[in-house]
């Protein structure tokens, strides 16, 4: 049987030393300004580049892919690191109501995404989604399992030391 099948071995993630904790929000709030301001800047410098080249982007067609990937990189890079803490995991690290509260909020957003009836100018619908380790840690990916299964999920193949991965099981049913 696979990891994924048995989510009672997943268990809430130890208690982070507070010291340890305090170091790391404070990295992250001195350190993730500058690494947002360096990646801004490597966007507009790149969309700055497009523009001057616009006839070759007219010639290439790799040209213009190589453009847009260094977008992508830049646009993924500008997010919270995993060794980042924020302000509320700093204040709530251990507290188990507070990561059950939170997980159930964050499936039951989701949730509510993949209820939404679909609108043919907009996006596909919610079909998969990802819960970061960042969003259960103090309550544990058995408890993500729970909540998510309880309101019509089915889990997918995950490393529950990084998230918990979901498939919406009505997704699957034709309307």
């Amino acid at each position: 049987m696979d990891v994924y099948q048995d989510p009672a071995t997943w268990s809430p993630e130890p208690v982070r030393p507070r010291g340890l904790l305090t170091a790391r929000f404070i990295a992250t709030v001195l350190i993730l300004p500058v690494l947002w301001v360096f990646w801004t800047v490597v966007i507009l410098v790149t969309i700055a580049v497009g523009m001057v080249t616009e006839v070759i982007v007219m010639l290439s067609n790799s040209y213009e892919n190589g453009l847009f990937k260094l977008l992508d990189r830049a646009l993924a890079r500008m997010r919270l690191p995993s060794w980042g803490v924020t302000w509320p995991e700093l204040r709530h690290e251990g507290d188990t109501a507070y990561y059950r509260a939170r997980v159930e909020k964050v499936v039951g957003t989701r949730t509510a995404m993949a209820l939404a009836p679909r609108d043919l100018k907009k996006r596909r619908r919610l079909v998969e989604c990802e819960i970061p380790l960042r969003d259960y840690r103090g309550a544990g990916g058995r408890y993500v399992a729970e909540v998510a299964l309880g309101q019509g999920w089915e889990l997918r193949p995950t490393d529950v030391r990084k998230e918990v991965r979901l498939w919406w099981a009505a997704a699957s049913h034709v309307d």
